[in-house]
């Protein structure tokens, strides 16, 4: 268990928008960076084919302390110099039910790295966020993380009970299984992935620690759930309120829209502190918490601190590409900035937050012109066929494939890829083999209408530190 709990922790932001030189910049500033999880092999593999041009991948695997996956990564996806600008990434395996050897030595190699690189030349803590609704990659993807050293697993984005008794296995080197969401599955199937570290390593199993687990929850009644009826334990949590960027729970009770078409959150939505502070654990506030006075609101209740990202989303050391940090903070400066909480534009159903930028996917004309694909399916849904196999849906794949699989065709309308636009929005976009060239579609948090607060007089760009001494302003005379 950690000893002492950073007062900031840096959210884990969209697709390696929090990736490894924030996370890095973060916590060697002595409060907690946190690396993204989501979709980490499909970054790992395209940084390879990228070229590595500073070598920081291949200086991680070189690390990486089972023998041959990393030379086995390096064959199959690293060029030299890099594929030309435009060209086509190669893909790598989608996820199924049981993971391939490949697709595990991937995923573990992936976190490893990240993890590594976040926690190279300093010695602070540092922890990794997971999406609970992306499920087929969590076990190997968490015991990746644990190889490079992560000292905290993050998760929300739904109910996180089996995570910490998956970390207290991993720590044993024991074997692990968490059950997949399965729509139509019955008592006598089997929607199981599994993980074993004895098996991985093919032989002696690195010794690796359990990281505290920090469960993301927008409500008292799943806090108190997940610290008195699971059999392990969690650590803490995470307190999201919807102003939080990226995805959001949904409202409780029945969906209503405000006159701009977004979720209604009402009082219902409003977690009870009292409640989640009297279950003894550190806690968290993330959502609007970006100002130093709510930061010592949070302290002065009883949270251990708060949890900041659309802060941290525009800094130098974010994996946004310059080009839409450049441009979100004009403009911010220019008072224009705004995000739109889409109730369709996640294929999982929840909430999310869209940055409205021109040329993105956030335009209805631009959303309309992208041929319907699904060829990364991170978000992808399972479901039992008629014969008792798993298949896999997306809500914006083409409508027919969807509707053949079993699903409503209403559940379409509006679904935007949200896989491959993350992937731009990092410089990582693909280009497919009709000649259609992804584009981006940006996520924040309401507080992106003031993010150029964070700018330095006369500046164009700001870094991680100047957020934490915005925040903490007295913290370098602690």
């Amino acid at each position: 268990m950690v000893s002492y709990h950073p007062v900031i922790i840096q959210g884990g932001m969209g697709i390696a928008v929090s990736g490894w030189p924030l996370a890095r910049a973060v916590s060697a500033e002595g409060q907690l960076g946190v690396v993204s999880g989501t979709a980490l092999d499909g970054v790992f593999v395209r940084r390879l084919q990228r070229g590595d041009p500073d070598g920081d991948v291949r200086r991680a695997l070189a690390a990486f302390p089972i023998p041959g996956v990393a030379e086995r990564m390096l064959e199959r996806y690293f060029v030299e110099g890099g594929i030309e600008p435009g060209a086509r990434f190669k893909a790598r395996p989608m996820h199924k039910l049981t993971l391939s050897r490949h697709s595990q030595e991937m995923l573990v190699a992936a976190n490893f790295v990240e993890v590594f690189l976040a926690k190279e030349g300093h010695g602070n803590p540092v922890g990794i966020n997971f999406l609970e609704k992306v499920q087929i990659p969590t076990l190997p993807s968490i015991y990746g993380a644990m190889l490079g050293g992560v000292d905290y697993v993050l998760m929300g984005a739904g109910i996180p009970r089996a995570i910490p008794g998956v970390l207290d296995k991993l720590a044993k080197g024991e074997g692990v299984e968490l059950r997949i969401d399965v729509k139509g599955a019955t008592e006598d199937d089997d929607p199981y992935n599994r993980f074993d570290p004895a098996e991985f390593a093919g032989g002696p199993v690195p010794p690796v620690t359990r990281p505290d687990f920090l469960a993301i929850v927008s409500s008292h009644i799943l806090a108190t759930m997940l610290a008195k009826k699971i059999e392990s334990r969690v650590d803490g949590f995470v307190v999201e309120y919807p102003t939080a960027g990226g995805h959001n729970a949904p409202p409780r009770g029945k969906l209503a829209l405000t006159s701009e078409g977004e979720p209604h959150y009402g009082d219902r939505d409003v977690p009870d502190l009292v409640a989640i502070r009297e279950l003894g654990l550190p806690f968290w506030l993330a959502g609007s918490y970006a100002e130093p006075e709510r930061v010592q609101e949070a302290l002065a209740i009883g949270a251990a601190g708060v949890q900041v990202g659309t802060a941290f989303a525009y800094c130098e050391e974010s994996g946004f590409e310059p080009a839409i940090k450049k441009q979100v903070l004009a403009m911010s400066r220019a008072g224009q900035a705004r995000v739109f909480t889409s109730p369709v534009a996640s294929p999982t159903g929840f909430p999310f937050k869209e940055v409205p930028l021109e040329e993105t996917m956030s335009e209805e004309e631009v959303y309309e012109v992208r041929p319907r694909e699904c060829d990364l399916g991170y978000l992808r849904s399972a479901y039992r066929r008629q014969d008792g196999s798993v298949g896999w849906r997306c809500a914006s794949e083409p409508v027919a494939d969807y509707v053949a699989k079993g699903g409503a065709e209403a559940d379409t309308v509006g679904r935007k890829c949200l896989c491959n636009a993350l992937m731009v929005n990092i410089g990582l976009g693909q280009t497919h083999r009709d000649g259609y060239v992804e584009l981006p579609l940006v996520t924040s948090g309401d507080d992106v209408a003031n993010v150029a607060r964070f700018l330095p007089s006369g500046a164009e760009t700001y870094r991680a530190a100047d957020v934490l001494d915005y925040l903490l302003p007295d913290r370098h005379n602690r």
